[in-house]
């Protein structure tokens, strides 16, 4: 549950970097922007991960 709760705060802290990237065409916010969805792909990974792990160890 910790991680789920990490990827609503990256979602939260790079809601501004994608306004300032989309709406204003900021490189730098864009930039930004691609180093917090690898982050979330790396979190949603291991969620997934302990999703399945816990999954099969109840059966």
């Amino acid at each position: 549950m910790d991680k789920f709760k990490k990827v609503q705060e990256v979602i939260a802290s790079v809601e501004a970097d994608v306004a300032k990237f989309y709406d204003g065409g900021n490189g730098a916010a864009g930039t930004r922007v691609r180093k917090a969805m690898q982050d979330l792909k790396t979190l949603a990974q291991e969620i997934r991960a302990e999703v399945t792990e816990k999954k099969n160890a109840d059966k």
